[in-house]
């Protein structure tokens, strides 16, 4: 007996350049969330100038960064909880409500000139509390609008819009503290948030608008964290992506940025302050040209195995340009740097959202962010505490050399359960 020939197996999808931009939803949510993250940054640029002049306290400073990262790390999985409960869409409006009410709470007190420490304290408090509402619930809003196929894409580019609101924002910021006031200026920055709680209004995405309709999962509390654990232990690319965030949140992140004045001025500039803007414009350069070429080329597919080589290669270029001496080479380092960053922050991102349980996906999604995004705040000991005794170049230096420690180890450790997965991103 002659057998049934197979069903031919349908022709790929040809990759398109910018395929989540092809999205019309998409397309609504990176120009919307460009704007609140860009109205982020200006809420920060008007805030602290005030704080400082105000208070003169690296105190409050130090407590500005806590505050912003620190929730993520309390309240990250409790966040997912509540994004796989309840309407993700609706979460991400609260927060964008939160930050509107933080530069309405800033514009009121500086119109006044009522302004006191423990105002700042609450006001800082509550915009940190504003992210964790937006982080999660805004990723896991991001599956259910684009799907699997787009998903890498829509990350990459939504890391790309971050950075462009964070880009534009300290220059646009700028200006209108220059032209409007501190007072009225922070007030206008309301209208930043507006477009994107807007567009959540009735865009038809989130569980009512899925196909297969799930239970509602109840909310344990603190408690989600170790179940959330137990869930996902036996998920080989999940539970690599974390211990790799934790340690490169922990030990670097962000925190070299902080320090920037320090190395503008020991680059040999008295006047730093062109030269400092010069390399942080230089590092978001980076990540930008990574957003656009990766998206434009479609190179480095999400695989288990790249995120670890890149955070190698970025551990390489921040040990150099903690020791160099030529302030040309720091600025061309700052750009590599950003590239292979933004890199490797999105592709993390993308594989843990592929292999999520689609059950479990906001808690999943709330872990991840707990490490990668709550641990940031250790980087300000690991290279600011640290700078402090030894100088910001040697500690951003051995900082980088732990975290290039920690992950060649880890790549060691987990190298052969990874590639015994094969090169598809994704766990079944």
């Amino acid at each position: 007996m002659s057998e049934t020939p197979a069903a031919a197996a349908p022709a790929p999808t040809p990759r398109r350049s910018f395929a989540a931009l092809h999205h019309q939803g998409y397309r609504r949510y990176f120009i919307t969330s460009a704007l609140a993250m860009m109205g982020d940054s200006i809420e920060h640029v008007i805030s602290y100038w005030i704080i400082f002049q105000k208070f003169h306290s690296p105190a409050l400073g130090g407590f500005a960064i806590l505050s912003h990262w620190l929730p993520f790390l309390f309240f990250g999985v409790l966040s997912g909880a509540l994004a796989d409960r309840y309407d993700p869409r609706r979460l991400v409006q609260i927060g964008m409500v939160l930050f509107a009410l933080c530069s309405v709470a800033w514009g009121v007190l500086f119109l006044t000139d009522s302004l006191q420490m423990w105002h700042a304290l609450v006001i800082l408090t509550l915009h940190g509390m504003a992210g964790v509402f937006w982080g999660t619930p805004g990723q896991v809003l991001l599956y259910d609008m684009v799907g699997k196929d787009l998903l890498p894409s829509a990350v990459r580019l939504n890391s790309t819009s971050r950075v462009l609101g964070q880009l534009g924002g300290p220059a646009i910021g700028g200006i209108i503290l220059i032209v409007f006031g501190p007072a009225h200026g922070i007030l206008i920055n309301v209208l930043s948030f507006l477009p994107l709680a807007f567009f959540l209004w009735k865009a038809p995405y989130g569980p009512k608008f899925q196909k297969v309709q799930r239970p509602p999962r109840p909310i344990r509390g603190l408690s989600e964290i170790v179940g959330t654990m137990k869930s996902i232990k036996g998920n080989r690319i999940i539970v690599s992506m974390i211990l790799l965030a934790s340690c490169s949140s922990a030990f670097v992140a962000s925190g070299y940025q902080a320090q920037m004045p320090n190395f503008a001025l020991d680059l040999g500039h008295g006047d730093a302050g062109f030269f400092y803007s010069m390399l942080l414009g230089a590092n978001a350069v980076g990540a930008l040209t990574a957003g656009f070429v990766l998206e434009a080329t479609g190179l480095m597919l999400p695989r288990p195995i790249t995120p670890f080589v890149l955070v190698i290669l970025w551990c390489g270029v921040l040990i150099c340009f903690a020791l160099t001496s030529t302030y040309a080479l720091a600025v061309g380092l700052m750009v590599v740097a950003g590239f292979l960053g933004l890199s490797y922050d999105s592709m993390n991102t993308t594989l843990v959202q592929l292999n999520a349980p689609t059950e479990i996906r906001g808690r999943v999604i709330g872990l991840y962010n707990m490490f990668s995004q709550g641990f940031r705040a250790f980087s300000g000991i690991t290279i600011g505490v640290g700078g402090s005794f030894v100088g910001v170049h040697w500690s951003l230096a051995g900082s980088a050399a732990m975290l290039l420690i920690a992950a060649s180890l880890l790549f060691y450790r987990i190298r052969p359960s990874l590639a015994a997965i094969g090169p598809t991103a994704r766990v079944s």
